[in-house]
């Protein structure tokens, strides 16, 4: 059997063009939810195109705390125990097929180690990408890191992972895909959606490595203050992102900003969001790849990132410096390019592989 294993927001935006492809050629596959993103999935999937899970094994409400973090992958860790019960219950009584897993998110981890666990073959789309920081970002780095070193295929999306992969001298077979899935989830979603620059600025954050600092929320409020009093600003709201304002103080500064707060959109709201505004500012590596697609000069909240899409071109890295930050709002809109053409189909690759094990 195939089963594609995910949970996140961004696993089932940039694995839909994979599960697209497989129904298209009538290729059987189980869809298993991990619940990381239970609640919010369920709101994905129809925008998608994507059906329903033949299982959920994470609950249906999203994980929007450390506590509940902790709670929740202790749980699907434990059903690593009985190994026949995992088995049966969550991979269909299957010992000799393939999971596919995504990304470098605590599903990926815990999806691939209960693969391996009974016995299955893993198949890492999105592999090879470093940053070459343990701590940057954290704990991401080092979940890619021992997800590549085990998995049996590596589907590595441009020829910076390939390299990467075989540096490491990782044991799977690398599988050059042509580009990201990323490519054909932005096609799909965007459709004839007409791109300019007359909506608001966006921004958002919600990686844990930032959430979790206290000066560097302190800098992003301080940012979306000195954009909200410049331009018409929207700041997309993340549930952990709200809790850690909560937590730091800092709401009643955000609320105060001028910015129209927002919570997390649908995928193909929130493309359009960004394909109408005149700049972003995201700490997200999908969001990154997607405004180097559609060309909107974009700051990545980020010291590091472990992408190159568009660096040097319509993207910034921030590198939390003052002087890069202060240059980027100044200058955003000679970073502006005309939109890539989205014409790949690493989809195709993928389900070519994939296949052997329907």
């Amino acid at each position: 059997m195939i089963h594609v294993f995910i949970g996140t927001k961004a696993q089932y935006i940039k694995t839909a063009p994979v599960m697209r492809e497989m129904d298209r050629r009538q290729v059987p596959y189980r869809l298993i939810d991990s619940g990381q993103h239970g609640e919010f999935a369920s709101q994905l999937r129809t925008g998608l195109g994507v059906r329903e899970p033949d299982i959920h094994v994470g609950g249906s409400t999203d994980i929007t705390t450390i506590s509940g973090a902790l709670r929740w992958s202790a749980a699907l860790s434990l059903k690593a125990i009985n190994k026949r019960r995992l088995t049966d219950e969550v991979f269909g009584g299957d010992r000799d097929g393939i999971c596919v897993i995504h990304g470098d998110t605590p599903t990926t981890w815990l999806s691939g180690m209960l693969a391996h666990r009974c016995g299955l073959s893993v198949a890492h789309i999105e592999s090879g990408l470093r940053s070459e920081s343990l701590l940057h970002p954290f704990p991401e780095e080092l979940i890619r890191i021992a997800v590549m070193r085990r998995a049996e295929v590596l589907f590595a999306p441009n020829d910076a992972a390939v390299a990467n992969l075989a540096r490491m001298r990782t044991r799977g077979a690398i599988v050059p895909t042509g580009g990201n899935t990323s490519i054909e989830a932005v096609a799909y979603a965007l459709g004839d959606t007409e791109i300019n620059a007359r909506g608001p600025a966006v921004l958002t954050t919600h990686r844990v490595e930032n959430l979790k600092n206290r000066d560097t929320m302190h800098r992003f409020v301080s940012l979306l203050e000195t954009v909200a009093a410049q331009h018409p600003a929207v700041f997309v709201m993340h549930p952990p992102t709200e809790s850690a304002l909560v937590s730091l103080g800092l709401m009643e500064r955000v609320q105060a900003s001028g910015a129209d707060v927002v919570p997390l959109a649908d995928y193909a709201e929130f493309l359009t969001m960004i394909a109408r505004a005149p700049f972003v500012v995201s700490d997200g590596g999908s969001i990154q790849e997607e405004c180097a697609l559609i060309g909107v000069p974009t700051l990545v909240w980020r010291k590091r990132t472990e992408r190159a899409d568009g660096i040097g071109d319509n993207i910034v890295l921030s590198e939390f410096d003052d002087t890069i930050i202060d240059n980027f709002l100044s200058n955003f809109d000679n970073l502006r390019r005309p939109p890539s053409e989205l014409s790949a189909t690493p989809s195709v690759q993928i389900v070519d592989i994939l296949e052997g094990w329907a």
